[in-house]
């Protein structure tokens, strides 16, 4: 018997009707996004798990690669707010979070919140921000919550933070702390569209009016119902033990039996990698429409949820090698179910 009937006939009682239900609606956001962010379909369907399995996400690609217009339009197309910010290195954690002001007439003090109180917030070129601000986000991100004048004040649901940057100009940035970058659940690497593509972006976008906008085909409670939905679905111990053992190799090469990362590898995953491994391996599944994990869940995802964990020895950048790699190399070399 495979591990994916395994996995099927011991999955709890998830109905088709169920399933039909919460897909629905998510279905709909993806084609209603990848209708105006043309070829890149990875992109948004890894904005789609990351919302489901809230984890927020680290997106890295050159300008000019829609990863703003991607975001503002799953914001658009959920029917949650959306707040764009420009990172900046003269900004401040007030801009971000809010902040007290005094009414002379009434002689009170009132909260002004900051664009953090969003359901979706675009952390535009993040690493040019400096420590504090970034410091300020990181209890935004993990917390669920920001605290201003001693008051604590929860954000809304479903919350998401997108954080975006540019890997290659790096004069005048601030490297995101190891802390803050394993809070990302995954980074997406965006790359260039197809010719294909292409042309048809040109042919849609090259215009002065009338340009394509995303429409409200899903709300906030459809996405908030199948969060309830993404924690049914089931895991077999095989498939949460394959997750497991991926993250653990990337700690010990050596004990894996994988002599080569040991030399590439200064620093493995954390336990952290091997929750966000299963929770988006679940939001995986019930993207596609079923109610139990199967190993090639986790393969999909490894990339996204491992590639911003791993921190490579000097001689691995030295020769060039990139934390895909290792995960490519963890792949091959880990034993699946």
């Amino acid at each position: 018997m495979t591990s994916a009937e395994e996995s099927s006939q011991a999955a709890p009682g998830i109905s088709s009707d169920d399933l039909d239900r919460v897909c629905r609606p998510l279905h709909a956001v993806f084609d209603e996004v990848r209708r105006i962010v043309l070829g890149q379909d990875a992109l948004c369907r890894s904005l789609l798990v990351g919302l489901l399995a809230d984890g927020h996400v680290l997106l890295e690609g050159l300008p000019g690669l829609a990863k703003s217009l991607a975001v503002q339009s799953l914001a658009t197309a959920v029917g949650g707010s959306f707040r764009r910010l420009q990172f900046t290195p003269d900004l401040l954690p007030a801009d971000l979070l809010g902040t007290q002001v005094y009414n002379p007439q009434s002689g009170e003090w009132s909260t002004r919140r900051g664009p953090v109180f969003a359901n979706f917030v675009l952390a535009d070129e993040i690493n040019r921000a400096p420590a504090k601000v970034q410091s300020a986000l990181l209890e935004a991100m993990q917390e669920r919550q920001v605290s201003l004048a001693g008051d604590t004040t929860p954000l809304p649901e479903p919350f998401l933070v997108l954080a975006t940057q540019n890997p290659i100009e790096q004069e005048g940035t601030y490297p995101l702390p190891e802390a803050q970058v394993d809070r990302f659940l995954l980074k997406v690497v965006v790359d260039y569209p197809s010719r294909e593509h292409e042309d048809a972006m040109v042919e849609q976008m090259a215009s002065t009016a009338n340009k394509p906008r995303a429409q409200n085909v899903a709300s906030a409670d459809d996405i908030l119902t199948a969060r309830e939905l993404v924690d049914r679905v089931h895991v077999a111990d095989a498939v949460r033990g394959y997750a497991i053992d991926l993250v653990r190799a990337s700690r010990d090469p050596e004990e894996a039996g994988i002599p080569e990362l040991a030399s590439i590898l200064r620093t493995g995953a954390s336990p952290r990698a091997s929750i966000g491994l299963i929770l988006a391996a679940r939001a995986t599944a019930l993207l596609d429409g079923r109610d139990y994990t199967t190993p090639d869940d986790v393969r999909t995802i490894a990339r996204e949820v491992l590639r911003h964990r791993l921190i490579l020895s000097y001689e691995a950048q030295a020769r060039d090698v990139s934390t895909d790699d290792a995960v490519d190399t963890l792949l091959r070399h880990t034993k699946a179910p």
